[in-house]
């Protein structure tokens, strides 16, 4: 023990931020077996685990996990870089996966980084060699907040290098760890699984539609009639999150193909997340392991590093792990979705006893020092390492440029959907409540619905949406715009009562507006092909009758939309065009009517005025035309001066609205007035920088907890909804749709900002 030593004298505490089991991932065993390690190699040192929760309740673990994060809640990774820093943690090790934190590509982990004090070493489980621009700059951002950058294969390394200019010294490369097995004989675990005499195929790991496991059952037939004696065990549960997205299907599909394979008597399913020692008996029994990606852009592969660590002849195909780990005869590489090939190789390994055992040889000796006894140790230098350069060449800490820190420091509630889903039935979202209850006698409406999907689709795009059920609500508010489109006529109907059935034939304009804003939105969102089809179709049969539209309302609803829309499909010409024609006819309204001591386009202030400053904003920028922008802000400026007093928002009553030269009216205030400021703000800092549009923004927000005249909250956090105004004498306690879902467009919109500035404006500070 004392040779170790010198690898992390004067470290005392390691916490290691990733998953964690019993959550079932790569990830989570990766974590938890590094933990044990290091524990194991260093047993002076506490070493223990903060763990990121892809669903709010967690999970049942051990001890050694001593923090917990929300994944989606960005004031959890401050929380996190608190309890550290104040637990004077001497390292921390991330280990890095986009997909496991929140925020646009993973970006809210940067957070949590950049207020640590200490040094940081992050192990890369995926490199992506052509990465999208938020993809690039949280890996640029990671490379920057991190002492040290471990990888498990030399490419990653190359890829760091080549792509994110990473510096070469900042790089380290330690093998993926596995367990320290025996190199035994297959036959010796076999009759305790049921296929002694039998020749064992193996594959394992969680089941996704990427595995490429139907390639392999149709190699089968080919593999038994040379070799009757084979079986082929495919072992794992499904993915978790595929389960929950998108059911067993890809299971199913399998056990279909087996049986119209007529190969059910050599294919075993075992549909379980297996322990290590029973994982390690399962590979004992295997003659050849076969992992048949269908993709090369797999950076590392806990499954391969396993096989080969205990010995197994392995068959693959050519990604990136496999084909650098499997080099020089230590396995057999196949192109990829090639079945015939697959067969080819495994009736030559099967059928050459010597080749195969040699193969193996090759692979369990290779594979000695990526044992975990060994990779701790790695680990524990590199630690000491990073330790004794910042002890000797401090460096100041990262941070937020101020107005940033100002953003995210802000805090914001977590998004419930309780509400929401309470109000949605198989038709769509009803319209208004008796207090917290659905009241069905007033049926549903368009405009409702299509702001239910914009809320979906934001969620889809920005929540861990595992167990939110956002899919299925998405196809049930989509499913309602799409009946409620008109084909004769071109338009949306809006108003349907609870026996679903039109009230009108032809809706309002607002009305179409709001849909065609809420489906242009949603489209920049969706990423289901069928749901993205569906309402790129829609928003297109739809828009042509906005052309003829005038009510300025609708033109700007129609707008925001078109700018979404845009930003999705921005060659699209014609949308283009129709852009144009609403986006001039809004702005001379404000031309023809604004005069100085009353810069609006009409004689009274009435409802959702803030969207029209942020149709110009929007549409200012997209048309690359100043003087809209100009108008945008001004007018938005004056809004947000008389709905002001004493730094409390204000919003125009409906219950006389303001006629220019009288009196506003001061109730009922709308949920609705609040949202499409909070938006119109945010769009103004974006275009501007200036932190006083997000102070505004923050202002129009707190109106919903209660920063308003009566001092009372709107938003209900035991239901996730909102109460429907804010009256003369009290609250209005009913908990309608609009309201409720001003409220969660107003914090996503938030929530959204906040994700964006943590990947976007990052602090430039460098190292000295």
């Amino acid at each position: 023990m004392t040779s170790v030593i010198k690898y992390y004298a004067g470290i005392n505490s390691v916490a290691v931020v990733g998953n964690y089991l019993p959550r079932q991932c790569g990830i989570a065993t990766f974590t938890t077996d590094l933990v044990e390690a290091l524990s194991a190699e260093a047993p002076d040192i506490s070493c223990w685990a903060a763990v990121m929760n892809d669903k709010p309740e967690g999970y049942p673990y051990p001890d050694n996990v001593r923090f917990e994060i929300n994944q989606n809640k960005l004031s959890d990774y401050r929380t996190a870089s608190q309890f550290l820093n104040i637990n004077q943690t001497d390292i921390v090790c991330v280990q890095h996966e986009y997909g496991i934190f929140g925020g646009p590509a993973g970006s809210h982990l940067l957070k949590l980084l950049g207020d640590l004090r200490m040094p940081v070493v992050t192990t890369l489980h995926t490199v992506l060699n052509d990465p999208a621009p938020e993809y690039r700059a949280v890996m640029s951002k990671l490379s920057d907040l991190s002492d040290k950058l471990v990888v498990m294969s030399r490419k990653a390394s190359d890829f760091l290098e080549d792509i994110y200019a990473v510096p070469e010294e900042k790089i380290v490369f330690i093998h993926h760890g596995i367990p320290d097995t025996p190199f035994i004989d297959s036959s010796f675990y076999k009759d305790k699984f049921g296929v002694e005499g039998k020749k064992v195929l193996l594959t394992f790991g969680l089941l996704s539609p990427n595995k490429g496991i139907e390639n392999v059952l149709h190699a089968m037939p080919a593999i038994v009639n040379k070799h009757p004696d084979v079986a082929y065990i495919i072992l794992g549960a499904t993915h978790p999150h595929i389960l929950k997205s998108q059911g067993d299907a890809y299971r199913i599909m399998l056990q279909q193909l087996v049986r119209k394979l007529d190969i059910g008597e050599q294919v075993i399913f075992q549909n379980r997340f297996v322990e290590l020692k029973e994982l390690c008996e399962f590979l004992g029994i295997a003659d050849i392991y076969v992992t048949p990606y269908l993709e090369e852009a797999q950076i590392t592969s806990g499954t391969l590093a396993y096989a080969m660590g205990t010995g197994k002849a392995i068959v693959s195909t050519p990604y990136w792990y496999a084909t650098e780990m499997l080099a020089d005869g230590r396995g057999r590489i196949v192109p990829f979705s090639n079945p015939d090939a697959i067969a080819e190789q495994i009736i030559d390994l099967l059928d050459n006893d010597v080749e195969r055992h040699a193969m193996r040889k090759k692979a369990y000796t290779f594979s000695r020092e990526a044992i975990w006894r060994e990779v701790s140790r790695k680990y524990l230098q590199v630690f000491n390492e990073v330790r004794q350069n910042r002890t000797h060449h401090p460096r100041p800490r990262y941070s937020y440029v101020e107005n940033i820190k100002a953003i995210t420091n802000f805090e914001l509630p977590e998004i419930n959907l309780d509400h929401l889903k309470a109000f949605t039935d198989d038709t769509g979202i009803l319209q208004h409540a008796n207090h917290t209850i659905p009241d069905r006698a007033h049926g549903y409406c368009t405009d409702d619905n299509a702001r239910a999907l914009l809320v979906a689709a934001m969620g889809q795009k920005y929540l861990p949406t595992n167990g939110l059920g956002l899919d299925s609500l998405s196809g049930h508010y989509l499913g309602f715009l799409l009946y409620a489109y008109n084909e004769k006529n071109g338009r949306f109907r809006n108003f349907m009562t609870y026996s679903r059935q039109w009230m009108e034939g032809v809706g309002s304009e607002d009305a179409h507006g709001r849909a065609l804003w809420c489906i242009g939105k949603a489209i920049a969102f969706l990423d289901d092909p069928g749901y993205l089809a569906m309402s790129t179709t829609l928003f297109n049969k739809a828009l042509p009758a906005a052309e003829t539209f005038h009510s300025p309302r609708a033109i700007a609803f129609c707008l925001v939309g078109i700018h979404a829309y845009l930003n999705k499909f921005s060659g699209d010409s014609d949308v283009r065009r129709i852009r144009s024609v609403l986006a001039d006819r809004l702005f001379d309204q404000f031309s023809n009517q604004a005069t100085d001591d009353w810069p609006w386009l009409e004689n009274a202030l009435n409802y959702a005025n803030g969207k029209l400053p942020h149709a110009l904003l929007l549409s200012g920028q997209g048309m690359q035309r100043d003087d809209m922008v100009d108008m945008g802000l001004r007018v938005l400026k004056w809004l947000l001066a008389i709905q002001n007093e004493n730094k409390h928002f204000v919003p125009i009553g409906s219950n006389g609205w303001y006629e220019k030269g009288g009196s506003r009216a001061r109730f009922d205030q709308q949920p609705v007035e609040a949202n499409a400021m909070v938006e119109a703000c945010i769009e103004a800092f974006n275009v501007t920088r200036d932190q006083t549009w997000f102070e505004n923004a923050v202002m129009c927000f707190n109106w919903f907890l209660g920063h308003n005249d009566l001092n009372m909250p709107l938003y209900d956090p035991k239901t996730g909804g909102c109460r429907d105004g804010l009256m003369a004498d009290g609250i209005n306690q009913n908990q309608g749709a609009e309201s409720s879902l001003a409220w969660l467009l107003s914090l996503m919109t938030l929530q959204n900002l906040y994700a964006e500035e943590t990947l976007n404006q990052w602090a430039s500070q460098k190292i000295e």
